[in-house]
């Protein structure tokens, strides 16, 4: 804390007497005075000490008294509690997976984009069911827009097939994020292989099930929470036996994440889902030792760096902890990490500052030890990402392994005293947030209270204020827009030709079929699950002689049994705010010939009014509003009848403060005679001034401090481009 005492301990190493003796010993005092001088009298708290959205302060400066009772300081890389990752060598045997996401609907469209990307690189293959398969419905049943949106329509064993073409499962590991439909994923995988004549011994990744994640995405759920987790101790019971190397369980922290909460949210809320999951499966008779080794759990990477790299630390901390709770070996303690960069963060506009955005929390992510990793392509925001984009995500991977050699040193954090203190601090908050959640009665109570999702609201509306006045800046979005660029083509699927195609293949797929040989597997799926054994190979059988997702989804449910709703997390990016503007200034100029304008009222020689000139017309660009220049006016006259015949409905007043008093009042008045409906803002914020200025016809104030975002909606509403 300032004003300590913060000497640091010089310790006899290696050459340490040399080094370190021709230097006076560093005290925190010495360094605060010398840091509060260089301040010329600005507030050393207010400059130099920020806070996380957690509310806990970042110091300028840590030091080793800072990190020395630490309860996880000494511990090593591979062993408990893991904070420093849980391989002893760290990437040096084995790196991260390269598991880059794909998002599209057509099977073979996937199939392509596979087998070309696991050619160049890829190591894992990683993709969703869309809406439709996480609904548990087959593409004939669901509505349009939901088959091929978001990942892959997969009805049938020969969708699946066309998905998996030429792929070998026995090498290469395959992630499917699948919601509450492990059961039937699983069974249609399994049926594919035992048709390939391969055996699921050797099948890796993870088919995840992840029923509280889809829970507060979508606010619904396809059957009972009780069928899920009787779903997922089945595929969890039924891997440990003929897939002991594939994960059944997903625990994801992004719906937090996107939906603008907190780090310490993200890490809280996962972690409360991970025991409700364990929960659930020692209650069906899954020992904490099977249930661990098969659960991955995935975290969003966001823009701080620093911070992010301490979460990953801190949530594997965080599972030791509770996995040795549930009396937990210390192998169950080990987490499987999957991360992926931030969709929150991505923007529409200036695509291209997204691939300096991911490769930061890609190199977080490396730092932080996760175990697979998922690059968004640049254009993710606007489209499905095509193969330049995923090149370009692909090779980030190969620069941070190959070029940065980035496997070679094992926890390069470990030990730095502002990561470390981070680590604890995150984790500590954590862990209280998560006592919270179980004091509520666990994950799924308290998200039928709708907590996780007001905690993350909060920490939203905070992120939006800021981003609103560009505290927080979105460089090409809401600072340093580029007006001239050309926007990326969006690529619009038609969802409809999609269920179009996708019903006609399950059509002639369900006609094929022995419908009698299916009814008897159906049955026998029936009375295995009223039976409570050998339910997944009575699915994998039912598999075979042709059923479909839809109807294995249908077969495992329990009739009359309470579907779960819930308030859904508003997931959202935290540029749409400002994209919002943009869009609508330019359907504006589409309409109208021209975006909405705004004329520079620039007084004086250029250095009287360059510098708000030119924070004013960022200001305005940022909306996609048209910025009239010039190099100024020396009478506010000219520079009246300059504004009349520009065509413009807003004037900005640019000068100095000096020179305000003079100029405003009069060039107001003659702005507004010939005008009237004018709005005439001035560039600064002269506080002493202000009242006097409004008065005098001002109607706002373009400044530092000013709510971008709001004066620029305003401004749009009064002049009818919104």
């Amino acid at each position: 804390m300032p004003g300590e005492d913060k000497g640091i301990e010089q310790k006899e190493t290696c050459g340490s007497s040399r080094l370190f003796g021709e230097f006076p010993y560093a005290r925190y005092e010495e360094w605060r005075k010398a840091a509060e001088k260089s301040l010329k009298g600005a507030s050393f708290e207010k400059k130099l000490i920020s806070k996380t959205y957690d509310g806990f302060e970042v110091q300028p400066i840590y030091w080793q008294s800072d990190v020395e009772d630490l309860p996880h300081m000494g511990s090593l890389p591979g062993f408990p509690p893991f904070v420093r990752g849980s391989a002893a060598l760290g990437y040096f045997l084995k790196p991260w997976e390269v598991s880059q996401e794909f998002s599209y609907g057509d099977p073979v469209m996937l199939n392509q984009a596979i087998r070309h990307d696991l050619q160049r690189g890829q190591t894992e293959f990683n993709f969703w069911l869309d809406y439709a398969g996480l609904a548990g419905l087959d593409a004939d049943e669901a509505v349009s827009e939901d088959v091929g949106r978001a990942g892959v329509s997969i009805s049938s064993l020969a969708d699946l097939a066309r998905v998996l073409e030429g792929i070998d499962l026995e090498k290469t590991p395959v992630y499917m994020q699948v919601g509450t439909m492990g059961l039937p994923v699983l069974a249609l995988l399994s049926a594919y292989m035992r048709h390939q004549g391969k055996s699921t011994e050797k099948l890796r990744g993870c088919i995840g099930m992840d029923p509280l994640g889809l829970l507060v995405r979508t606010g619904v759920l396809p059957y009972s929470l009780q069928d899920a987790y009787d779903a997922m101790a089945w595929t969890t019971a039924w891997a440990r036996e003929h897939a002991p190397l594939l994960q059944t369980v997903l625990v994801q922290g992004h719906p937090y994440h996107d939906a603008g909460g907190s780090a310490v949210q993200e890490l809280a809320f996962a972690a409360a889902t991970a025991v409700e999951y364990l929960g659930e499966m020692q209650a069906r008779g899954i020992h904490v030792d099977d249930a661990a080794a098969r659960m991955r759990f995935s975290f969003s990477l966001g823009s701080d760096f620093f911070l992010e790299i301490a979460k990953l630390r801190a949530a594997r901390l965080i599972w030791s902890q509770i996995a040795g709770a549930f009396g937990g070996s210390e192998k169950a303690q080990k987490m499987y990490m999957h991360v992926s960069t931030s969709n929150w963060n991505k923007t529409v506009y200036d695509p291209y500052v997204n691939i300096l955005r991911t490769t930061t929390e890609a190199f977080a992510g490396v730092i932080g030890g996760a175990n697979s990793i998922n690059i968004g392509a640049f254009d993710r925001a606007i489209r499905p990402a095509d193969e330049f984009s995923r090149r370009i995500a692909r090779n980030i991977h190969f620069i941070l392994n190959d070029e940065v050699n980035l496997t070679i040193p094992v926890d390069p954090s470990g030990g730095s005293y502002y990561i470390e203190k981070m680590t604890d601090s995150l984790a500590g908050q954590a862990w209280s947030l998560f006592q919270e959640v179980e004091a509520r009665g666990g994950m799924f109570k308290a998200l039928q209270e709708g907590f996780p999702q007001e905690q993350a609201a909060q920490t939203a509306a905070g992120r939006k204020a800021n981003i609103a006045r560009r505290k927080d800046i979105f460089v090409g979005t809401n600072m340093y827009p580029n007006t001239i660029e050309k926007p990326l083509a969006d690529n619009p699927v038609d969802y409809k030709m999609m269920k179009r195609d996708q019903s006609k293949l399950l059509a002639g797929y369900r006609a094929s079929m022995d419908k009698a040989a299916l009814q008897e597997a159906l049955n026998a799926l029936v009375e295995a699950k009223a039976q409570g054994g050998g339910v997944v190979e009575a699915a994998v059988k039912a598999a075979l002689s042709g059923a479909t997702l839809g109807t294995l989804a249908c077969a495992v449910q329990t009739e009359g049994a309470v579907v779960p709703s819930i308030s859904a997390i508003n997931i959202h990016r935290g540029a749409e705010i400002f994209e919002f503007l943009r869009k609508t200034s330019e359907a504006y100029r589409d309409k109208t010939g021209s975006p909405p304008r705004v004329f520079l009222a620039n007084m004086g020689h250029i250095p009287q009014h360059k510098p708000r000139a030119d924070f004013t017309t960022g200001f305005f660009e940022t909306g996609g509003f048209e910025v009239l220049k010039n190099d100024g006016f020396p009478t506010v006259e000219e520079a009246a009848r300059a504004f009349a015949d520009s065509g413009a409905s807003i004037a900005v007043i640019c000068s100095t403060d000096d020179t305000y008093s003079e100029l405003a009042p009069p060039l107001t008045k003659l702005i507004k005679d010939a005008r009237p409906d004018t709005t005439v803002l001035l560039a600064g914020y002269p506080a002493d001034l202000v009242e006097a200025f409004r008065q005098a016809g001002v109607d706002d104030f373009v400044h530092v401090r000013a709510n971008c975002y709001e004066l620029l909606l305003k401004l749009m509403k009064q002049k009818g481009v919104l």
